[in-house]
């Protein structure tokens, strides 16, 4: 089966077929290293980068970033596959291969039970935890002001993640499962990797893909026409 395709239709079959290998277990051991991914888009490429990190001590360890060309629209629900393919390029060019693996975005918190941690998670076969910045379906309760507090998030009376505050006073980050790990697993990897209110893998990974996406801008606005 094709992974990468340009309809929706074709792209929902595929979200369904891999859905079928998706598993949500406890973490078996402690990782050493974890990475964050994210991109960033012009009108026709997209910039990921892949940034790993010694854990627990977050000291960063490596970037990656990878420019190519967007071959999905945009549609909610199937970020997978507008930029999946260049951040699994991102994360299969770093020197160290990741023990878990963070995103921007979610993992089963999905209408599909699949999202973009799911779906990466699955194919590379690596643990992985979606971290966002705002919900895309499900009720919860507003977690206490205090970090480490939070409250679950429900779907059709299931738990699919869980409201993390991360800090004192800061809004909440959305976190599920993505694959080959569980929900206290997550939630404690992300505490131990946040000391502002984003995984500093996250953050790194943001701010990489941003620069490398504005100098390919500048670098545009410098060719003689």
């Amino acid at each position: 089966m094709k992974l990468w395709v340009k309809s929706v239709q074709e792209a929902k079959k595929i979200q369904m077929y891999l859905r079928k290998r998706l598993k949500i277990v406890p973490l078996f051991f402690f990782p050493n290293y974890i990475c964050g991914v994210d991109a960033a888009f012009t009108k026709y490429f997209v910039f990921a980068c892949a940034s790993i990190f010694q854990f627990p001590d977050l000291i960063p360890v490596e970037d990656r970033l990878i420019r190519m060309k967007i071959e999905f629209p945009y549609v909610p629900n199937f970020l997978s596959f507008r930029e999946g393919k260049a951040i699994i390029e991102a994360i299969k060019s770093l020197k160290i291969k990741p023990d878990v693996i963070l995103f921007d975005g979610q993992g089963i918190a999905h209408p599909l039970s699949f999202g973009i941690a799911s779906h990466i998670g699955v194919l590379l076969d690596i643990p992985s935890i979606g971290c966002a910045k705002s919900k895309l379906i499900g009720k919860y309760k507003e977690p206490d002001k205090k970090r480490g507090s939070f409250s679950y998030l429900y779907y059709h009376g299931k738990i699919i993640g869980a409201v993390l505050r991360t800090q004192d006073k800061v809004k909440p980050v959305f976190v599920s499962p993505g694959h080959l790990i569980d929900l206290p697993s997550s939630i404690e990897i992300v505490l131990k990797s946040t000391i502002y209110r984003i995984p500093e893998p996250l953050r790194r990974a943001h701010h990489m893909a941003t620069v490398s996406r504005n100098e390919y801008l500048k670098s545009l606005s410098k060719i003689p026409v």
